[in-house]
């Protein structure tokens, strides 16, 4: 029998897992509120004529594409990729055999919050789980960033530059963490910019995208729930044209 693993946060007003200006805002109407709506379809129709007097429940949404659980295209990261031989690809240019994938775990949580992955530790998790990459498998990274917690977007470490372009020179085309960013959050980023002025460390991993194409799943949760491979994911984004990222409904299955 397989089992369906939900690694989706939800979008709700009630749990902050943005920063204040992305924030989404949900307005709900509910049955007893919403029997006019059905009445502009249905000139002379009345609140009694309906069953109980309900009408319909039906929310409104203010969103950011990369507010819950979402896929990053390689648009959100830069202009071009192939290093600049190429224009990126907006979230609904994303090839689909791409998101119904093999998974792999990768765990960093016992990392400090703000540190940099490298390709050694890449390499080195991998050996620890028993792994070897293969293309197209998708890599789900565990970044010790909780989920309804206080601070979630400081929380986690990141994947560097080096760290990402190591998994796509191998074929891999779809990355995901539980953490608000693939890269290290940007309150630690800003501490070692302040002491060396080094533009590279500046949103690297995702830079990492110019440079080779690959798409990006962000804000996960329940990775703890996975063993480190043996299942598939699947994690197609919402259609939105030009946009440089869509709503993605993450579920692992397990045989």
């Amino acid at each position: 029998m397989t089992q369906f693993v939900d690694l989706s946060i939800p979008i709700t007003n009630d749990v902050v897992s943005d920063p204040p200006v992305m924030r989404p805002q949900i307005t709900y109407m509910t049955h007893e509120n919403t029997w006019e709506q059905i009445a502009m379809f249905f000139p002379g129709l009345t609140r009694e004529d309906l069953p109980d007097g309900e009408g319909w429940a039906v929310e409104s949404l203010t969103l950011s594409t990369h507010n819950g659980t979402h896929m990053d295209a390689p648009w959100h990261f830069h202009s071009t990729t192939d290093s600049g031989a190429s224009p990126a690809p907006s979230i609904d240019e994303a090839p689909l055999d791409l998101f119904f994938r093999p998974g792999v775990k990768l765990d960093f949580s016992d990392k400090p919050h703000g540190h940099v992955v490298s390709a050694a530790e890449v390499e080195a998790e991998l050996s620890r789980i028993g792994y070897e990459l293969k293309p197209l498998d998708i890599v789900l990274m565990q970044s010790g960033a909780i989920y309804g917690t206080e601070n979630f977007t400081d929380q986690g470490c990141g994947m560097g530059a080096e760290a990402t372009l190591y998994l796509t020179e191998r074929g891999v085309k779809v990355v995901g963490t539980d953490a608000w960013s693939w890269d290290a959050p940007f309150s630690h980023t800003a501490k070692r910019w302040a002491e060396k002025r080094d533009p590279s460390i500046i949103w690297e991993g995702h830079k990492a995208g110019r440079i080779q194409p690959y798409y990006q799943i962000e804000k996960l949760t329940n990775l703890d729930a996975l063993p480190p491979f043996g299942w598939k994911l699947s994690c197609f984004p919402v259609k939105i044209e030009r946009a440089s990222a869509g709503w993605i409904r993450a579920v692992a299955l397990i045989d």
